[in-house]
This record gives C-alpha cells, structure tokens and sequence, in this order.
C-alpha cells in the first residue's frame, strides 16, 4: 500500500465510519433494551461501563443507560465507541479480543434509540455479569489462581498542581532460579492512583546470553532488556499461547517507568506486576518476547538504519517509517500501535523473502486516550520466515483537522511528554527453530484445508 493511499484511508475515517444505513421494514419491532440492546452491552461495553470503573458512566442497567442514550448512538454510530481502531478494510481481521461492534450491533442500538430507547419487558434481560473488582483481585486470579510471583514498585506521590512526573525506579525481582511465564498482569494500586497514571511500563533487566537484541527492539537506546508488561487504558494483561511463555533468570529486576500527572489532588500510588509461572519442570517449547520497533530515528542524534527522524512541521501531515528484518523465525501474535497526539495511524507490512508483500495490520484513527493490543486469533496470527522484512509506515497529522492537536503551529519532535510525539509497535512474538517453524506451518495449512473441505461439504 502507497503511503498516499495509507494518508487518505487515515484522513478520510470520519466518512468512513458513518456511512449510511439501510431502511427498516416499516413492520420491523423496535429493539428493546432488556431483549437487544442490553446483551451488547455484557459483552463489549460493561469491562469499563460498570460502577467504579474507568469510563464516565456505568450502563448496566435500564435506568443507568437511559439518560445517555442519544450520546450512544452518536459514538456508536461514529465508530468511536467501543474503542477499536484497526482499519476493518486491510489486513488480518479475526482477534481473540475483538470489542469491536457488528453493523448488526450498531444497528440495533441506533434503532433502540430512534425509538425512544423502550426499556421492554423486564423478564427479557439476560442475567447479570459477575465482573471482577480489579482494585482488589486479579482479572486472571479466576483462572490461574493467586499469583506466583508480586513485584511492587516504590510508593510516588504526586502533589495536586505540578508538570508530568517520570518515575523510573528499580525493583529486584529475587528470583534464584530460571521460571517461565505464562500469565502477566499490571496494575496501579491506591485510592485515586488510575486518575494521576496515564500508563505504567515494567521493563526486564536481565543478563541475556542467548537472546540478541535485535530480536527485542530496534531502537539502540534498548540495552538487552525488553518490555514486559504495560498497564494503560485499555491494556491490562497478557497470557501465553500454549506451549510459549517469557523467561526470567536469576538475578532479574524490574525497571518502572509510571508517567504520572496532576489532578487537583494530592495522590499517592505505586504499581504491582503479577506473575503466574508454568510448573516446576514444566517449560515451554518456545520463548515469546514483547518487543518495541520504533517507526523513526529516535531519540535524537541516534540513527537507526532506514528510519527517518520524528520532525514534524507545524500545520502539515507527515509520515515516518522503518524496516526491521527477523532474525529468526517467528509468529507475531498481536499488534498495538503507540502515538501520541499528533499521531493518526499505523500500518505493519511483512515483506517475504520471496519479494512478497502483505498488511497484516493498520491503525487508521489512533486516539491517545486508549492504548489497545489487538491479539490475533490463534488460525491467523502472521507466521513469518526468518528474513522477512516488516515495513512499519506511521503518520500524523500537525494540523487544526486534528481535534487532539494542542497546537498546530509548533514544530513537534520526539519525547516523552504528551505535547511530544512518538511512533513506535509494540509486538508479542514468538521465536521457532527451523524445525519447529516448518511443524508450526504444516500444522495451520493441515487446519486450513480441514476447514475448506467442511465448508465445501455444506454447500
């Protein structure tokens, strides 16, 4: 794809997005929240509309959603709500964590609302959802029980009126042996801590013998060490495919980086990292990693090779992009873009080392305020021969167009803050020896013909 035709699928979105819908059957029942509307809800809006949570209002329950019902509609209608900005055009489509709504879905809720939002008959609503309370246990704690291993950051308070705070503190891990991963969980902790943390790394410090850092990053400021987990809006975990996990050796310790900023209030926080461990003697046949490749030459004066620098011009749309070859083979298992506010897209392209190109993925309207990983579904996610080459084009838009842009006439470069920008993917992947590679390949076209001759049976 040309970065053109990438920069207009970006700028063009809004009209993407709300195309016109079809007429209903004048004899068509009007949807009703307790039979229609309320089972979406369950399923893709009460993670984060529930009481006590991180959206503004809760939804549910009849008389919680009521009130908002002409704003639903306009957010669902808009493609902004529930947040999911892959491109729905390009590239792989089937994700395990899919919240994205069906035109089906979106229909129904607009009707619900053209309506009058009609409440319908009580007997009608599905039971209620038992969701975890995740200031006091574990999302994954139902699964895999207590954690094996809690790694705790320092305790930061931040005052109520101060500019953005970076804490980078380093807590040993006090591991004595090698223990494979194969769940992780991150989390602020403290009365009032989600409000001043906009998002929480947890970085491995380890001595890597066998694991080159090319394989972890493309930036040269990565030391050795990858990421390991992060907590933002929209991003609170990470469980292992079978038979992979990540490896913490002996000797490990945990670099926090915690962007805090001021909200009025005095508030003190720290972070907590839980960790589930495969058994004793139990390890896994292949190693995942959580790597960063950033899309420019970043931070300044460092080049990388084939990258362009973050330098953005004020009142102008511009693209950046890198080109990571993979040392080894490997299968990408998610993809999460992350800009800051100039940002509005990214795509990721593997180049074959036969010459064939492919999208696998593209951020077509990335909104700063959410930071989704999107998971590949297990039958999809890309497997990719050693020399492939992924091609990462990102781009922003330094213009008054852009509704998140605090300013349009500021040159904007690279750094941490908000009002700086950034344009790097954050990949889960897993690495396969030859042999394991081919097996693994094998084994998704042996699925893949199964599935084509059950669908040709049911013709």
């Amino acid at each position: 794809m040309s970065d053109s035709k990438i920069l207009k699928t970006g700028l063009a979105l809004v009209a993407l997005c709300v195309l016109p819908r079809p007429a209903l059957a004048a004899d068509s029942p009007a949807p009703t929240f307790a039979k229609d509307v309320a089972p979406i809800f369950q399923a893709k809006c009460e993670a984060c509309h529930r009481p006590d949570n991180m959206a503004p209002m809760s939804l549910q329950t009849y008389d919680e959603a009521r009130p908002w019902a002409k704003s639903i509609a306009q957010r669902v209608g808009a493609r902004q709500m529930p947040p999911w900005h892959i491109d729905k055009t390009v590239g792989i489509q089937k994700f395990k964590n899919d919240r994205s709504l069906t035109d089906d879905q979106v229909d129904t809720i607009i009707r619900w609302v053209n309506a009058g939002a009609p409440k319908g008959d009580p007997k009608d609503m599905p039971p209620p959802v038992k969701w975890t309370d995740d200031t006091k246990e574990w999302s994954l704690q139902a699964k895999y029980g207590q954690p094996d291993l809690l790694v705790k950051s320092p305790e930061y308070t931040m005052p109520a009126v101060a500019q953005d705070a970076w804490w980078r503190p380093n807590v040993p891990t006090n591991l004595s042996e090698p223990r494979w991963v194969r769940a992780i969980e991150i989390r602020p902790v403290g009365k009032n801590a989600r409000k001043i943390t906009h998002h929480a790394l947890a970085f491995l410090r380890q001595v890597e013998k066998d694991m080159p850092k090319e394989l972890l990053s493309n930036d040269p400021n990565v030391a050795g060490e990858g990421l390991f987990m992060e907590w933002a809006v929209g991003k609170n975990g990470d469980e292992m495919r079978p038979d992979s996990g990540r490896l913490m050796l002996p000797g490990s310790s945990i670099t926090w980086e915690m962007h805090y900023h001021a909200v009025g209030e005095e508030i003190s926080a720290h972070t907590e990292l839980a960790l589930w461990f495969y058994p004793k003697g139990q390890e896994p046949k292949h190693r995942e990693v959580l790597g960063l490749f950033n899309t420019f030459s970043a931070p300044p004066g460092v080049s990388l090779p084939n990258a362009q620098p973050l330098d953005i011009a004020p009142n102008s749309v511009t693209t950046t992009e890198s080109f990571v070859t993979l040392k080894e083979n490997a299968r990408i298992e998610n993809f999460q873009a992350h800009m800051h506010l100039r940002g509005k897209g990214m795509s990721m392209e593997a180049i074959y080392p036969d010459g064939k190109r492919e999208t696998l993925s593209q951020v077509t309207d990335f909104n700063f305020n959410w930071h989704n990983m999107y998971i590949y579904a297990d039958d999809v996610a890309p497997l990719l021969p050693k020399g492939t080459m992924l091609h990462f084009i990102a781009w922003y838009d330094n213009t008054r167009n852009n509704k998140s842009n605090p300013d349009p006439d500021q040159w904007v470069g690279w750094g941490d803050r908000t009002v700086d920008e950034m344009g790097h993917a954050w990949l889960n992947i897993t690495y396969y020896n030859d042999a394991d590679f081919k097996a693994e390949q094998a084994k998704r076209s042996a699925a893949k013909t199964t599935t084509t001759a059950g669908a040709q049976q049911d013709r």
